[in-house]
């Protein structure tokens, strides 16, 4: 039985994934150390100590404001998130595999693309009530653009050398679709999804503001009206750790979802 040992440059092999660790932690961890230091002897109503903001994170969320605003939000991101995403990637594809139907449907596209999403929220109350469908349909509102004119562009990028050879052996339909279309575009399609995660938080807590009983959104705004600083700084916090939180998760989706695509890059490159 062998034992694993360091590699051919005598390095132990935890050393890179231990150093890759310290590096991503070691920055916010330096911030919210800054951040005690110049907030400890704070007099500000509006800007108490952070031993204040985390005392009050442990007392305001790890309580039943967990289940009752946190999980909805994240419920209802995941939905805006899935729905643009089918959407997204179905006229997308339809829009990029016809030069026609792209000259034709761009001026209507440029001009849904540059409406704010946050002004249609009357709207979609006006629609759809103010239940969770209004909620999801502000998320899906900002988060289709970012998939659909990504995969509209990785469609047309596809290789051409590739699109012979799927006609000279007669691949078509849905074996086209999956083998030729969809992966040369997933590349692209996951960099929109990326960029759809950040616009749907953002989104989420807007949605949230209007005509809203619960959320993380509603919760804040609460905190704030009630003059509860330390409490809303606390929900900001989590704000910003529930982002954290669903980028590596996505990234975890993003490298076995791309696993061809990297090792193909890797191929390509060479040893080095």
């Amino acid at each position: 039985m062998t034992r694993r040992g360091p590699d051919p440059g005598g390095v132990p092999r935890w050393v890179g994934p231990a150093r890759r660790v310290l590096v991503a932690a070691g920055l916010p961890l330096a911030l919210l150390g800054l951040w005690w230091l110049a907030s400890a002897d704070s007099q500000s109503f509006y800007l108490p100590p952070l031993r204040d903001i985390l005392a009050a994170f442990a007392d305001t969320w790890l309580g039943g404001r967990l289940a009752d605003d946190v999980l909805p939000s994240v419920v209802r991101l995941l939905a805006g998130l899935a729905v643009a995403g089918v959407v997204g990637v179905g006229l997308g594809v339809l829009i990029g595999s016809s030069p026609r139907l792209r000259a034709t449907l761009e001026p209507v596209l440029e001009f849904l693309r540059a409406i704010p999403p946050p002004v249609l929220v009357p709207i979609f109350i006006l629609v759809a009530g103010i239940g969770t469908t209004m909620k999801v349909l502000v998320i899906v509102s900002g988060c289709l653009w970012p998939i659909l004119l990504n995969t509209v562009e990785g469609v047309r990028a596809r290789d051409e050398v590739l699109e012979e050879t799927c006609r000279a052996y007669g691949i078509r339909g849905a074996a086209r679709l999956r083998h030729l279309v969809l992966r040369s575009a997933s590349p692209q399609i996951v960099t929109g999804m990326r960029q759809a995660l950040a616009i749907g938080i953002i989104l989420m807590v807007i949605s949230e503001m209007f005509a809203a009983s619960s959320g993380l959104g509603f919760t804040i705004i609460q905190f704030q009206r009630g003059f509860a600083i330390p409490e809303m700084w606390s929900g900001i916090l989590l704000l910003g750790l529930l982002g954290v939180a669903l980028s590596l998760a996505f990234g975890v989706f993003e490298r076995r979802a791309l696993a061809w695509y990297h090792g193909l890059r890797e191929a390509q490159r060479g040893p080095s």
